[in-house]
């Protein structure tokens, strides 16, 4: 029977709970020093002077460094980087290499001590003069000096522009509306840590908490100037990432600092570093307009999107789903980006899509209500089966059945057109639904399977877990690749050093990994096979490889289970110890993500896969569905249930997926209620410092989540037929609980988070 798909708990879960999972921070090494990062006080400006000379002199401090004494760096240039495979650094700015401030909390410096309350105490006795410019920190006012960027990871974002007017005009029916989203912040639970321990003068080891030790290692290679063989990057478990961890330079940080002292260091961030200096989402200005005929078909779809970015090439890219949904002849897209003098933005769970599919799915539900048409009837109305874009198929797409199952697993049928139509006790009760998207990306990725004479499995990549389940994902598709349990196998993962794999982001882990898993498995048994047949002794002697299958750890020929050959015997009598395969699955889409070189090289030639991969268009689709209650008199908003229903392909572990679906949602809701980053006006400083004013839902704030999976394999994305869903789980929720509130009320909120006082103002 097969292992994938079953709902198996977590194989590192009770290590997890007992707290013998070590996670980056806790690998505590003999005589480590404790880094602390000075960050800036103004928005923009220039260091006149450092003065350290008090901070040197506090009990146990070891080295301050900052740009007047720090090691040179590779400079930025953009095409060393990509060609060095570090192109996915998030922030263009090498730690200590300038005296100029670009926005409030730059690390402009570093206090190395023995403990880390006293390299913590230290930093309050340096000394820092400015000479402070006026920073650019409010989006509205710097947007009339907004740049047109042309491209984003490699693909264009001015789509038909001007395009879109003439069609609007002509519309029966159109709406033209103004949405709103915040900037918001991934605060996982684990803060970004990193310890540094170098061996010699050019071999380095971080323990690092990233996305992705490949992608750590080579960004280190390149500013360090280190050879590739000579860095290890090392991440078992993760604490939560959302797009935060693995792409900035804080390891650098602390390279540098253990590279200065010959001895190791411990470098961790405060929760109010994490709020400048590693990302965060990006707020947008979103103009949506819609038009139809007199009967609700679309004819014209344009959305532009004002943003802002700083020391990166990133933006919010909050148009993509407007290119991909609804069967509309002229879709427009556009962006403004201002610069400002804010921590760098970057990716946050389902970059895009999350702002984006709030300002599209609000506008289609808005066009409903004036059409006086359902609004899943209106999707249905104008559903697309082929990339509008790139005039193409998808891969698989069951949206449709995403829509049905939704609105009968909800009731939707009960829901009245009209709003104000439903009460409970002082409460108005609401309904509201959107559609969910996000692209399917697959990279290039490398595991090696290894069986011993003991009956011992071992399965080894350098992918990451974030907290999703690959641990156990991987287990069970070895556990199917050769036929054994899962109890029997261990996962090696989360080391640069083990066979290469894709950063984990992009929702790309599961698709990516696990071709080449089964492929490794695969191989591994034809080797079995071959010396089986080969062998006089085996009762598989003389057979043809194509007569033999495979289950509960043993070789049989197929319709006579009993001629077979146990794996262990088959060993046993070659006089092996152990035999291992390593495989490489092919990329079909890169989402924008480094791919990464081969790892394998054995005499296995990996299959080729997907010679149709330029016909077809890789996305993921679900329908979200909310239930709102709304009290007028306070103008709170409470999601009482949630419905989501998702077309990620095959579903590899029922219950690691529905956990990632659930994530999704309550991610939705806070971003829908609550989640938002304010600014000081005047500094430029996140006045939101911590998760006492950052606010984030909490168990009361979460309700019953229905989480239901169409189930079908992708054909074309790989053999396995699984699509990631780590980021799926949040786009259109926030549309869904707005379009609830209208429901309910009759009010329309544009504006992120729907908090009480836009409640008032609607």
């Amino acid at each position: 029977m097969s292992e994938t798909g079953k709902p198996i708990s977590r194989i590192d879960g009770r290590m997890k709970v007992s707290g013998k999972a070590t996670y980056s921070a806790e690998f505590n090494q003999p005589n480590m020093a404790y880094a602390y990062p000075i960050r800036s006080t103004i928005a923009k400006g220039k260091i006149l002077s450092i003065d350290d000379t008090a901070a040197r002199k506090e009990p146990g401090v070891l080295e301050v460094i900052s740009h007047t004494n720090a090691m040179r760096l590779m400079p930025i240039d953009k095409q060393a980087l990509e060609k060095a495979n570090a192109g996915m650094v998030c922030e263009f700015l090498p730690p200590f290499q300038s005296n100029i401030v670009h926005y409030w909390g730059q690390f402009i410096a570093v206090i190395i001590a023995e403990t880390y309350e006293q390299a913590r105490t230290a930093a309050n006795r340096l000394k820092v003069v400015y000479a402070t410019e006026k920073g650019a920190i409010d989006l509205k006012t710097e947007l009339p000096n907004a740049k047109k960027p042309k491209m984003l990871n490699k693909h264009d974002v001015q789509i038909n522009v001007g395009m879109a007017e003439g069609p609007l005009n002509s519309s029966p029916q159109r709406i033209d509306q103004v949405y709103t989203t915040p900037a918001e912040h991934h605060h996982p639970m684990e803060p970004h840590a990193t310890i540094a321990i170098w061996e010699g003068s050019d071999k380095l080891t971080l323990y690092d908490a990233t996305q992705g030790v490949e992608v750590t290692r080579d960004i280190t290679v390149y500013f360090l100037g280190l050879k590739r063989e000579n860095v290890r990057v090392i991440s078992h478990f993760v604490g939560g990432a959302f797009g935060s961890k693995g792409l900035w330079l804080y390891p650098i940080i602390a390279a540098m600092a253990a590279k200065a002292l010959s001895r190791p260091v411990k470098l961790v961030l405060t929760r109010q570093m994490m709020q400048t200096n590693v990302g965060h989402r990006g707020e947008t200005i979103q103009r949506l307009a819609l038009g139809s005929d007199s009967v609700g078909n679309l004819n014209v779809i344009r959305h532009h999107t004002d943003t802002y970015g700083n020391l990166s090439d990133f933006f919010e890219p909050s148009g993509k789903q407007s290119l991909i949904l609804y069967k509309a002849p002229v879709r427009e897209t556009t962006y403004n980006v201002a610069i400002l003098n804010r921590g760098t933005p970057f990716s946050m769970r389902a970059p895009g899509e999350t702002p984006g599919t709030f300002a599209l799915e609000s506008a289609m539900d808005e066009l409903a209500y004036q059409l006086k048409i359902d609004p899943v009837e209106f999707r249905i109305k104008n559903h697309v089966s082929k990339d509008p874009m790139k005039g193409i198929g998808f891969s698989s797409n069951y949206l449709l059945e995403c829509y049905r199952i939704g609105a009968e697993r909800f009731g939707w049928s009960s829901r009245s057109m009209e709003p104000r139509q439903r009460r409970q006790g002082k409460y108005l009760v609401g309904y509201g639904m959107a559609t969910a998207t996000y692209p399917a990306g697959r990279n290039a990725a490398s595991a090696k399977v290894l069986m011993n004479s003991a009956g011992k499995v071992t399965v080894m990549t350098a992918s990451i877990d974030i907290g999703t389940g690959t641990y156990t994902v991987l287990a069970q598709t070895v556990a199917d690749g050769l036929g054994i349990p899962v109890k029997s196998i261990e996962v090696k993962i989360g080391d640069s050093s083990l066979p290469a794999s894709p950063f984990a982001g992009g929702s790309q882990s599961t698709a990516s990994i696990h071709p080449a898993v089964f492929d490794a498995c695969v191989m591994l048994r034809k080797e079995l096979a071959s010396m089986a047949i080969n062998d006089p002794l085996s009762k598989l002697n003389g057979y043809r490889p194509e007569d033999i299958d495979y289950a509960d750890g043993k070789l049989f020929v197929r319709g006579n289970a009993q001629k077979s050959d146990t794996y262990l015997d088959i060993l046993k009598r070659a006089n092996r110890t152990e035999i291992e395969s390593c495989a490489t699955s092919l990329p079909v889409s890169g989402n924008g993500f480094t791919v990464p070189s081969p790892w394998c090289v054995t005499s296995n030639t990996p299959r080729e896969e997907n010679s149709d991969v330029q016909e077809h268009s890789f996305h993921s689709f679900g329908a979200q569905f909310a239930e709102v209650w709304v009290d007028e008199d306070f103008g709170t908003i409470r999601v009482k249930r949630f419905t989501s229903v998702q077309d990620v392909g095959r579903v590899m572990n029922e219950k690691t997926a529905r956990s990632q679906i659930i994530g999704g949602v309550i991610f939705g809701i806070g971003a829908a209620l609550m989640e938002a980053t304010e600014y000081d006006k005047h500094l430029g400083s996140a006045v939101t410092r911590t998760l006492a004013d950052y606010h984030i839902p909490v168990h009361l704030d979460v309700p019953p989540i229905d989480v239901y999976f169409i189930g079908k394999p992708d054909p074309h994305i790989s053999p396995i037929g699984a699509r990631g869903a780590g980021e799926i789980g949040i786009t259109g929720v926030a549309a869904a609980i707005a379009n609830a509130v209208f429901n309910a009320t009759g009010k329309r909120l544009r504006d992120l988070p729907l908090t009480p006082e836009k409640f008032f103002g609607a």
